[in-house]
């Protein structure tokens, strides 16, 4: 009988929690959360439900070239050699009749894309994306317009705050185990928790003050707190002197939006938000108000992230612990970082097609904008996109009007999607090729920063169950195909090795504990240390980059439209703490434990309606319905009806989640079209559907 612990990186959501994995035989016996981890070792519902991932039969077992129509469910088993063959053949037909350029690839993110950034550079093309414009891109642009960094440059420091914000942020719900332990590490020394929200979720149960605003006035809500930051004196004044830029225009600005207007647009007290603004001024700088995960909502939704960063800077909590510090890189604490992959090739000179970097200046060029992308399919400009590449993504149940995303994709002479479970991109494919499952999997290194950086790396627990493969065999089986030798690595040790050249870490040092810290303490850096990567060096209220971009940086307030009729409601979707997004629906474990979505409807409402709780309800929007029953309850916003996201499966190959709930992204007819301009973000939570009681 042999065991052995393999310390190694979940897979079920884009978080990647360290796991340990206790192995027996070739068999999984239990899997946790890495007990050896500063993220305190634990694992949410979805990460638990990995084995039953593993175990399951419905899921790509095979690679896979379609027979019939798109869509049709035909389809011929192939091997891996006839389908990197045919793969790779086809993406050199189109290479060479329309240039590099015409490939583009799209994954959900995370710390492994390095593998698919360089894949990319491989071919030649500069049309990698991600999934973002469905999710975090107006808090990416909303912080780079204030502070001229990446988001993901700056540390949540729940565990040391005084008072925690959250909007668009449902913290116990869309789970990060290492925030929700900082957050509840935070509380338990005293931290205020703060949430706004249309509805009262997990969050909001757990918070000291909760506001249920008016659906799509958060713009509003913050320009009030800011009013109240300025025009009281509630601001630090010495950081401010230090690090704002334009201050004065700022203030005058937010003149007219004191917490008496907001509290109209809003549905609050005006008192309530005068006291939370002389809370926060009481807790600063150990304040964080969150600027947003999904925040592909509102056509505001830029302002909305940019205004809670000037709220953080007002407070002094940029750069501050407590707050929002900003992370260390290896080379800030005396290490050397690893090798990218795309530094093997050189960076393309050709434009990329969705517009970022050339037309579209303001916008960050690393994942671009994907709907923008899908534009130069449809019309050819700039250029002939004919092969798309979807890995581990499923735009059908991730974006708007899937059915013009379909005819979109027609016009493509190459659809080939990457991935562990069936998804309705995946059916719509002309070739499958199964992704090994991240227990059965190792990935390439990957590099952290924080307060303490570290190297991480993902180890294969056990032998793939079916004939699938990791993500660095397929893509440099490609390569290989394709005959390009530098990518063509023969192993993930090749790969580990050129990763890992000069750090001063082996492969045997990340297997004993899943990763490397390369600090011993955490690094804080003193307020007249802080570096900000705008023109001016400062925290800009006013963005050079987004006004020569043709943008406002301080967009005047909108009102939101209202539902018109009795039986119209704004359509609002999000998580839960059991699944993520729709790959997890037709996991045995966790459809167990919540089969299907419900609709949220305002007690008053419905009782207008004549629905009661649990009465099968219609929910109609641009020519498409569904039926779910309904969620009757207090608290939810009347203007708003609220599903879960991820539900509404129609394939016959997912028989746990075939016909269960209804999917909200069918809602929104013509929502390609819908964004947030200034962030790049999609303004999927503008659209208004019609309810009924079946």
């Amino acid at each position: 009988m042999s065991k052995k612990e393999v310390f190694s990186v979940c897979g079920m959501c884009t978080v990647r929690c360290p796991i340990m994995v206790d192995v027996e035989d070739g068999e999984i016996r239990f899997i946790q959360g890495n007990p050896h981890s500063p993220l305190k070792g634990a694992l949410c519902a979805r990460g638990a439900a990995g084995p039953a991932l593993e175990a399951d039969a419905e899921r790509p077992q095979y690679p896979m070239i379609r027979q019939g129509a798109r869509g049709e469910g035909k389809w011929a088993r192939v091997s891996w050699e006839e389908a990197f063959d045919y793969v790779g053949a086809k993406l050199q037909e189109l290479m060479d009749k329309h240039g590099p350029r015409t490939v583009l690839f799209s994954d959900r993110g995370g710390p492994f894309v390095d593998l698919h950034q360089g894949f990319m550079r491989a071919l030649g093309s500069p049309n990698y994306c991600n999934h973002d414009v469905s999710c975090a891109r107006n808090v990416m642009h909303g912080c780079r317009s204030v502070t001229g960094r990446p988001r993901t440059e700056f540390v949540y420091d729940y565990a040391n705050a005084k008072h925690i914000v959250l909007q668009t942020r449902n913290i116990f719900e869309a789970i990060n185990v290492a925030e929700v332990n900082g957050v509840l590490d935070g509380i338990d020394k005293g931290c205020e928790l703060t949430c706004i929200d249309i509805r009262a979720n997990v969050s909001a149960s757990k918070a000291d003050n909760f506001f249920m605003i008016r659906p799509g006035t958060d713009y509003a809500f913050n320009l009030a707190v800011i009013h109240e930051l300025l025009h009281k004196g509630l601001y630090d004044k010495a950081y401010a002197e230090m690090w704002i830029k334009d201050l004065d225009r700022l203030r005058t600005f937010v003149e007219p939006y004191s917490p008496e207007w907001a509290a109209k647009e809003c549905g609050v007290e005006a008192k309530a938000i005068s006291k939370l603004a002389k809370d926060l001024s009481k807790a600063a700088p150990h304040v964080i108000w969150h600027p947003g995960w999904m925040v592909a909502r509102y056509t505001d939704s830029f302002y909305v992230c940019r205004s809670a960063y000037i709220i953080n800077a007002l407070l002094g909590s940029i750069g501050a612990k407590g707050g929002l510090p900003i992370a260390s890189t290896p080379k800030d604490v005396g290490r050397q970082g690893i090798k990218k992959l795309v530094d093997l090739f050189p960076k393309p000179e050709e434009k990329r097609a969705d517009g970022v970097g050339w037309k579209l200046t303001a916008h960050d060029a690393g994942p671009g904008l994907l709907h923008k992308a899908f534009e130069a399919i449809d019309s050819s400009d700039p250029y002939d996109v004919k092969a798309y590449i979807a890995f581990r993504h499923d735009p059908l149940m991730a974006m708007p009007d899937p059915d013009a995303i379909r005819r979109i994709w027609d016009k493509l002479d190459l659809l080939v999607s990457v991935t562990f479970t069936w998804s309705d991109t995946a059916w719509y494919s002309d070739v499958v090729l199964p992704l090994s499952p991240y227990l059965s999997r190792e990935s390439i290194v990957a590099q952290k920063g924080g307060l303490k950086p570290q190297l991480f790396c993902r180890q294969r627990a056990v032998t793939p169950r079916f004939e699938t493969k990791a993500d660095w065999e397929i893509l440099c089986g490609l390569a290989e195909k394709m005959g390009i030798e530098n990518f063509a690595f023969k192993s993930i040790e090749d790969i580990w090795a050129y990763q890992l050249e000069g750090t001063g870490v082996t492969p045997e040092d990340l297997a004993k504990k899943g990763f490397v810290g390369l600090a011993s303490e955490p690094r804080y850096l003193k307020v007249d240390e802080l570096k900000f990567a705008t023109p001016s060096g400062k925290l800009e209220m006013i963005s050079e980059k987004w006004e020569k971009a043709g943008y406002e940086s301080l967009a005047p307030y909108k009102s939101p439209a209202r539902p018109e009729g009795e039986n119209q409601f704004r359509i609002a979707f999000g998580r839960v703490g059991t699944h993520t997004q729709g790959h997890t629906v037709n996991n045995p474990l966790l459809n167990e434990q919540f089969p299907e979505n419900v609709l949220w409807l305002n007690a008053a409402r419905a009782k207008a309606l004549g629905i009661k709780d649990g009465d099968l309800v219609t929910v109609s929007s641009g020519g498409f319905s569904g039926s779910l029953k309904a969620f009757v309850t207090e608290f939810i916003h009347p203007e708003a009806a609220f599903m879960v996201h991820g539900f509404g499966h129609t394939l016959p190959v997912e028989t746990r989640a075939f016909g269960k709930g209804v999917s909200d992204n069918e809602l929104m007819r013509g929502g390609l079209a819908l964004e947030s301009a200034p962030g790049g973000g999609l303004a999927m939570q503008e659209f208004f559907v019609t309810v009924a009681k079946a």
